[in-house]
């Protein structure tokens, strides 16, 4: 399993898990989270969301077109491996949510 620490500008917000590699996956908002959500749709007010696919707010922050191509060659990242290309640009995202890999 693997998963990944999501932090809501540079405070960590909770944990991104990849329950069943590209199939199930799960958001944890760290228990005692007091601060924004890291998305709209995925309230502070419920601790643990689960997604059947990659959930669509990480997908949003991927990179497309060329940036994506040039960090599949360059990381040799499968296109459909999700998870591996969000890590991989996770702690350079414009915007407030960050991810860094748990190891």
């Amino acid at each position: 399993m693997r998963r990944a620490r999501v932090l809501m500008h540079g405070r960590f917000a909770g944990i991104l898990e990849e329950r069943v590699s590209g199939r199930e996956y799960r958001f944890v908002y760290r228990e005692g989270y007091v601060g924004p959500p890291i998305s709209l749709t995925m309230p502070t007010g419920q601790q643990i969301y689960e997604f059947s696919g990659f959930p669509a707010f990480f997908e949003g922050l991927l990179p497309e077109g060329g940036m994506l191509e040039g960090l599949l060659r360059q990381q040799k990242i499968d296109r459909l491996d999700y998870f591996a290309q969000l890590m991989a640009v996770g702690g350079e995202m414009v915007g407030a949510v960050t991810v860094q890999e748990i190891v």
